[in-house]
């Protein structure tokens, strides 16, 4: 695999969640820091491999500053703690929680292992506000996203779909149909539970098939916090399908395999997602 590295330090925190013995990685992105850790690609954004276990799967931490550009945080002003590289408790815990509600469900996702409060408060001079950044830290098999393709070798790729043919029990010869079967599956089985992913693209699935990133996410376990954002639940349901949808035009994409819109058309029908509903008449 291809290596960014990143020197790294690694400081005190607070183990907020913790519910296995392993490893943990307090680190911060740092020039003068005796750690490293390695960058996939710059699309992960604040997104590291910090480790690996025995067993293969590569250990990933989350929000320990940019991996991209010589500042380890920016602050744009949208909101008083909108800082790219920083991610707030809150959050963490979102992912983290309504990951492990997913993976209950039988859908493949990265394996939560901890959430970290980092006892290094950072300063927003603008808005006087100081934030103490959270890592969430977690596992996978494969550390590459599906957007990720750019950045990897071509056997690396094949290396991952030639693991798909384990999902194959309705036989397709192409692989992102295979890919497209098990995803609409995916969103089945969330939204009969109902489950809102509510950040479905091709950065937040793994080229192993893992779903990731549940910090938008709601389920029944842990809904919205504010009403209004629960009000809009519900509406929000049907453009996951068509989101996904382009999750296998880019797989093709990059498989280069021949498209036809009929049988994806037809994979979505089968789970109970008429294209057709979603379709705007031409004439009234």
């Amino acid at each position: 695999m291809k290596k960014t590295l990143f020197s790294a330090k690694s400081v005190d925190y607070i183990a907020i969640e913790y519910p296995f013995k392993l490893n943990r990685y307090p680190f911060l992105r740092s020039e003068d820091g005796d750690k490293t850790m390695w960058r996939v690609s710059p699309l992960h954004g604040r997104s590291f491999v910090v480790g690996q276990h025995e067993d293969g799967r590569y250990i990933v931490s989350k929000g320990n500053g940019l991996c991209y550009s010589q500042f380890p945080f920016l602050y744009t002003p949208e909101m008083p703690t909108d800082v790219w590289g920083l991610l707030l408790k809150e959050d963490a815990l979102r992912d983290y929680y309504c990951g492990q509600d997913v993976q209950a469900l039988g859908i493949k996702t990265n394996w939560m292992e901890c959430v970290l409060e980092l006892d290094y408060p950072i300063h927003i001079e603008k808005t006087g506000v100081d934030l103490k950044p959270c890592l969430l830290q977690y596992s996978v098999e494969c550390p590459y996203r599906i957007c990720d393709a750019a950045f990897m070798e071509r056997e690396q790729i094949e290396a991952e779909v030639a693991k798909w043919q384990q999902y194959n029990e309705s036989g397709w010869q192409q692989n992102h149909h295979i890919a497209a079967e098990v995803l609409i599956r995916n969103l089945r089985v969330m939204h009969d539970h109902e489950v809102l992913h509510n950040a479905i693209h091709e950065q937040n699935y793994t080229w192993a098939l893992e779903l990731l990133d549940f910090e938008l996410c709601r389920t029944p376990q842990h809904p919205y916090t504010k009403a209004d954002y629960e009000r809009h639940v519900t509406d929000l349901y049907d453009r996951e399908v068509i989101q996904t949808y382009v999750i296998f035009n880019y797989i093709a994409g990059v498989l280069r395999e021949k498209q036809d819109f009929k049988v994806i058309d037809g994979i979505f029908e089968k789970y109970g997602y008429p294209i057709s509903k979603w379709k705007v008449p031409k004439d009234r």
